[in-house]
């Protein structure tokens, strides 16, 4: 009977283990001004909220009971000196307080340190975190190069020229300047311009566009 319950107990824990490592994993990136510096960027595990994911690999301080970021290795934010730390949920401006918010396996958690004034504080959508976030939502791909633009839709499992209305565009541009890069939110989705050769550059890599705000 002993032997029974220790395989048993072996078993259980086996189980448990096997759960915790089903969390999987997300990626963070904490950077400042706009993307231009990166202070980290690498892999954390999934299933916490967004201060605590940040805390597992920097040091940092909070403000109101832990629930905003006040300081990420020393740099402080400062509503006087209209700087402080902002994030992006694949993509997508946080719009509760990052303790709120639970990352999940394959998220993107970029956090930026950042000046701000009154028409600059909210900033919708950033295009650094592609192929997030047209992964919510359907998404065409808008151009008269057909080739070039199959090869970026597959990379949001997207459709090319989709006449049906959808959720997120894709626009490559004749028009744009060849390194054009703008994204904002349409409607209930978000919509991303780009020059003929960015997006030759995205195509043969999806990291092009990496820590590029593109607004």
């Amino acid at each position: 009977m002993r032997r029974i319950a220790l395989l048993l107990l072996a078993f259980v824990l086996a189980g448990c283990g096997a759960g915790e490592r089903g969390h999987g994993t997300a990626t963070l990136w904490v950077t400042r001004d706009r993307g231009a510096h990166v202070i980290f960027a690498g892999t954390v595990p999934a299933g916490d909220n967004g201060i605590r994911t940040v805390a597992r690999k920097l040091r940092i301080t909070t403000r109101y009971g832990g629930r905003y970021l006040q300081s990420v290795r020393g740099l402080h934010g400062s509503l006087a000196g209209q700087r402080d730390w902002f994030y992006f949920l694949n993509g997508l401006e946080g719009e509760v307080s990052a303790a709120d918010v639970e990352v999940r396996p394959g998220d993107v958690l970029w956090w930026d340190f950042r000046r701000w004034a009154p028409s600059t504080m909210h900033i919708p959508v950033v295009a650094g975190a592609y192929p997030q976030p047209f992964f919510q939502g359907r998404t065409s791909v808008v151009s008269v190069r057909h080739a070039l633009a199959a090869r970026i839709a597959k990379q949001v499992h997207g459709v090319v020229n989709s006449r049906a209305p959808v959720r997120n565009y894709i626009i490559v541009g004749e028009a744009f300047a060849p390194d054009h890069v703008h994204i904002a939110d349409f409607r209930k989705g978000v919509v991303l311009e780009l020059g003929t050769a960015i997006a030759r550059r995205l195509a043969a890599d999806p990291t092009a566009l990496r820590y590029r705000f593109g607004t």
